[in-house]
């Protein structure tokens, strides 16, 4: 059995964790064994991987700077005995040299998006590290097309080094509802009101209070008090956005419930999915609310271009245009056709190409070849 070990920072709540769970949850059993180790620990995110799945180790990276945790993880990596490495993003990739330093064969390293502080990719000191991580990764993986041009114009690393895999959604979990009920809402939430909605950690690069902005301008627009504002999520913002809303007097059209379960559930109640996001990989959130049907209004930045039709599943706007994203609401609730429509162009586009198998086969296929091709980096491995 070809065992894989994935490096990853803090194995918390967000979209990168989300995609490994899906992975993980629908992997073929038999063929590989997964170890996840964690620099700084795990959240009880973890719980939502099926049992017997993956076995998690902890270095116990303290914050700041911590060189000895670097010969922690060499000690677990020797331990391990890995046939395959997989770290992940730019917090993981010394991973790769203390790989290379254990003896692991094959080492694999994964974009799933440009860091918090370096939207743009473009960070002269995080790209130096990434071009001395370089000669030691043998294959890239990204969720994106954005990424993958990024890390050869950028970063200098061969096309034929870099594969692409879109992350999959799991299209009977989320799917659009027979009758939308709004039942799981607050009361004021349930009838006669059209529901905007979003998922994702409420933190600076959600910018989240450009969309409670954007919703305050559209309330004060005819028909705006049927209009409902839904964030699921928590983070440093949400009490900052909970200040906007009370100070314009919307609070009662707002709910901000913090991190559910049930998010299934939950979108299947909205009319609209917005994310109003400074930089993406690929948003798994989006690729949910696409897979329930519905338009997404979302930012002109990194793989989202690659999920939103501009005009055809949903609308584009400029990061931080307040009055583009109200005007878009607007329409939208004005528009019961459109909106339709467009829900149905977002279903299909899940149907086509964001499908788990698909996901998962792609990851299948890239372990299976780089497990029989162990190789310098850069050597052939198709």
């Amino acid at each position: 059995m070809t065992r894989i070990v994935h490096v990853v920072h803090h194995f918390g709540t967000g979209g990168l964790e989300n995609g490994m769970v899906n992975l993980f949850n629908n992997f073929p059993e038999g063929e590989f064994e997964h170890h996840v180790v964690c620099l700084q620990g795990h959240s009880d995110f973890v719980e939502r991987i099926r049992p017997g799945r993956v076995i998690f180790h902890d270095v116990e990276k303290k914050p700041g700077k911590d060189p000895a945790h670097y010969f922690r993880l060499w000690r677990t990596l020797r331990a391990l005995r890995p046939d395959i490495l997989h770290t992940r993003n730019l917090s993981a990739i010394e991973g790769v040299l203390v790989g290379w330093l254990a003896g692991v064969p094959i080492r694999v390293h994964g974009e799933h998006g440009r860091d918090v502080f370096d939207l743009d990719g473009s960070n002269v000191r995080y790209n130096r590290l990434r071009r001395i991580a370089r000669p030691f990764v043998h294959r890239y993986l990204t969720v994106s097309r954005d990424l993958q041009n990024w890390l050869v114009d950028a970063i200098g690393v061969e096309a034929s080094r870099v594969t692409q895999i879109y992350n999959g959604v799991d299209k009977q979990r989320f799917s659009p509802p027979a009758v939308r009920s709004r039942d799981l809402l607050p009361e004021g939430f349930r009838q006669d009101c059209f529901v905007i909605g979003s998922v994702g950690r409420m933190v600076g690069v959600k910018d989240y209070p450009t969309l409670v902005s954007a919703f305050i301008r559209a309330c004060a627009q005819p028909g705006g008090d049927a209009l409902r504002l839904v964030i699921i999520g928590d983070g440093v913002a949400r009490q900052p956005c909970q200040r906007m809303v009370d100070d314009a007097g919307r609070a009662a059209q707002v709910w901000f419930p913090g991190e559910r379960s049930d998010i299934p559930a939950l979108m299947k109640c909205f009319d609209l999915f917005v994310l109003p996001s400074l930089g993406e990989g690929i948003s798994n959130t989006i690729l949910e609310a696409m897979a329930c049907g519905l338009p997404i209004v979302s930012t002109r930045v990194g793989g989202t271009l690659e999920l939103v039709d501009d005009a055809v599943n949903g609308r584009l706007f400029d990061p931080g245009d307040v009055a583009a994203l109200s005007s878009i609401i607007g329409h939208y609730a004005a528009e019961p056709a459109l909106l339709a429509a467009h829900g149905s162009a977002s279903r299909q586009k899940i149907e086509s190409s964001f499908s788990i198998e698909a996901m998962v086969a792609a990851y299948r296929n890239t372990y299976l070849t780089l497990s029989g091709k162990q190789g310098r980096p850069g050597a052939s491995t198709t």
